[in-house]
């Protein structure tokens, strides 16, 4: 004799099936991660302008690091701004924005945002036409 097994019907909860939060190991972000979230998160913001950096010569652009623990990371954030941007408003964005991202993205914590302007570039002029 066979007998078929209903799946349907179980008599087991959701809450049988579920694993305790403390059983399911833990999970790190790697602070490269982080820092990659942070910059592409800062020149989400219209201002901001990440233009290539040149080897040996600082030159500008978006960079970060992180350090800290999850739940009070410390972020060192170098920006290039669009001149004639209101630059405290802009930094003011802009942290709101990384702390914003990072608790959606990662659940991790913002303690402190260090910013240092280290550019103010102007838009592209149009081409002119004679």
């Amino acid at each position: 004799m066979t007998e078929t097994l209903d799946t349907r019907h179980s008599s087991a909860s959701p809450e049988e099936h579920s694993t305790e939060a403390s059983e399911r190991g833990t999970l790190r972000i790697d602070r490269e991660v982080l820092r990659k979230i942070v910059e592409h998160t800062a020149n989400l913001e219209p201002d901001c302008v990440d233009t290539p950096r040149r080897f040996g010569a600082g030159g500008h652009g978006t960079s970060a690091r992180v350090s800290g623990p999850d739940r009070a990371l410390r972020i060192r954030l170098d920006l290039a701004l669009r001149y004639p941007a209101p630059v405290e408003a802009t930094i003011r964005a802009v942290r709101e924005r990384v702390r914003t991202e990072l608790d959606r993205m990662t659940n991790c914590r913002v303690h402190a945002i260090d910013v240092r302007v280290n550019a103010l570039v102007p838009h592209p002029r149009k081409p002119r036409v004679d």
